[in-house]
């Protein structure tokens, strides 16, 4: 069931059920034992774009050895959008990148379903080398309300304008959190889908004064029962929010 209310301008989206195939970051992990048993610095070549700005090894599983081995890469000086999507790449892998200054470069940073923890998160936040983010999706990782506060806390997100937070086993202090952050002004996208952020914690966003030029906000399958939803709406006070996806 999906209900469609308009306020003020504001499109907000009341799904009954959502399922994972209606979110495209939801898609099903593919088997990548061929791309795994390839030789990696032939496999970060053929993942290269010609004109090497992006490297794409979503689904690709190579693991902390692969990290090493993209860390060392030379075909990562000029990378702006790295994809690294189900990767098996855990706090480890996280610590041999944020270490490496091959990223420094990079703008888009996809982190999806890597078993990171907060721990990965400390050595992303302390990295050098990650200062130029403007993306990072960190969907179906196992951050917790401490990753959250490590990232939003830290001035990498300062230039950030999309922010993936899914499936991150998040609840209400996370939320609160990325509301009280003082880094978040430029953030126009942030999607918290699958959590477990209560009415205290969605409040706290909605009502937020430091997510000035934030526009979509997805807080679908979060510990919100519908009745409480048409409450929530109505504290809804983002200046520039025009969707809202809440269930």
């Amino acid at each position: 069931m999906k209900r469609i209310f308009k306020k003020l301008g504001l499109i907000v989206v009341c799904a009954g059920m959502l399922l994972p195939a209606c979110r495209s970051g939801h898609d099903s992990v593919t088997g990548a034992s061929a791309k795994a048993r390839m030789d990696l610095p032939k496999l970060i070549a053929s993942k290269t774009s010609e004109d090497g700005t992006s490297i794409n090894l979503n689904n690709s599983r190579i693991g902390v050895k692969g990290a090493r081995v993209l860390a060392e890469s030379p075909k990562t000086k000029n990378v702006k959008s790295l994809a690294l999507k189900s990767n098996q790449l855990g706090d480890e892998g996280m610590r041999i990148m944020a270490e490496s200054p091959a990223f420094q470069n990079v703008e888009r940073l996809f982190l999806w379903d890597n078993q990171i923890t907060a721990d990965g998160i400390q050595s992303l936040v302390a990295s050098a080398h990650f200062t130029r983010l403007k993306e990072l999706n960190l969907m179906k990782n196992r951050l917790g309300d401490e990753g959250v506060r490590l990232l939003v806390q830290s001035g990498m997100v300062e230039q950030m304008t999309l922010l993936d937070l899914g499936g991150n086993e998040i609840g209400d202090e996370g939320a609160i959190a990325i509301a009280n952050s003082p880094h978040l002004e430029n953030l126009k996208r942030l999607d918290l889908f699958r959590n477990q952020i209560g009415p205290k914690g969605i409040e706290a966003l909605l009502r937020s004064k430091n997510l000035p030029n934030l526009e979509y906000l997805d807080l679908t399958a979060n510990a919100v029962d519908f009745e409480q939803i048409p409450a929530l709406i109505k504290m809804a006070d983002l200046p520039n929010l025009k969707v809202l996806i809440i269930q």
